[in-house]
């Protein structure tokens, strides 16, 4: 670990790095909609309590200031909370994991966990690759998108209610004369268990687009079509 944050400290030509994230469980867990858990009590992992108490010597010599988890579990991330407190080591600030209008699972068990707790949800894929901005409705495939590029890798949104769900979503912006990618940032950021909404853009216009979701407002009756949404394609897409 030591070496690859020494490594990750000279790429990005920094004396610390702000916020340090682990990428995901290295235990078997289920991530990315997978059920069916199955309990590997044998397999070789590095306990929470050896990544905390390293990292907590990096906090310390200076190199990192904060530290978060990335696709992580309700166990994870209350276990990691429980020992850093109970040891007196660094305490993880931050979750980053999918949530957008196509898979609100983030609700479930983890959403309380970051408002008691506050370890605030960083949301990532916000616009589920693009599919939340309408660019990819009616079979629609744009040049050099990320489906038409990497579509093996985005298998995740090929799913049997994606189209149906997403159509619905469309049709409320519309209604609303909203535009559809704003709409599906805002649904995200007003979320009390959510600290930052985290965007991408390969375009200047869809980077204004995107920021320009902070100054709309989504009504009571937006939100409450968005939920009949959810109810009749709950998280297709999770």
């Amino acid at each position: 670990m030591t070496e690859a944050l020494n490594g990750s400290l000279k790429r990005l030509k920094t004396d610390y790095i702000d916020l340090y994230q682990l990428h995901w469980p290295e235990r078997n867990t289920n991530m990315f909609g997978r059920l069916g858990y199955e309990h590997a009590e044998n397999k070789e992992w590095n306990q929470f309590e050896n990544i905390l108490e390293h990292l907590d010597k990096f906090i310390k010599e200076g190199k990192i200031r904060y530290i978060g988890l990335s696709n992580e579990t309700p166990w994870g991330v209350t276990k990691c909370l429980e020992l850093a407190k109970n040891k007196k080591l660094a305490r993880m600030m931050s979750v980053q994991n999918p949530y957008s209008l196509l898979n609100r699972t983030y609700e479930v068990g983890l959403a309380e966990i970051s408002i008691r707790e506050k370890i605030g949800l960083l949301a990532y894929s916000p616009l589920a690759s693009g599919f939340l901005t309408g660019k990819y409705r009616n079979n629609q495939l744009p040049k050099n998108s990320r489906l038409e590029r990497d579509g093996e890798f985005w298998t995740r949104y090929n799913k049997p209610n994606t189209s149906k769900a997403v159509d619905a979503y469309f049709e409320i912006s519309k209604k609303h004369n909203l535009n559809f990618a704003q709409m599906s940032l805002k649904f995200c950021e007003i979320q009390p268990f959510i600290t930052s909404v985290i965007i991408g853009a390969t375009k200047m216009d869809q980077l204004k687009t995107d920021i320009e979701s902070v100054n709309i407002k989504l009504s009571k009756e937006v939100i409450k079509e968005i939920n009949e949404v959810q109810k009749v394609y709950p998280n297709p897409c999770p």
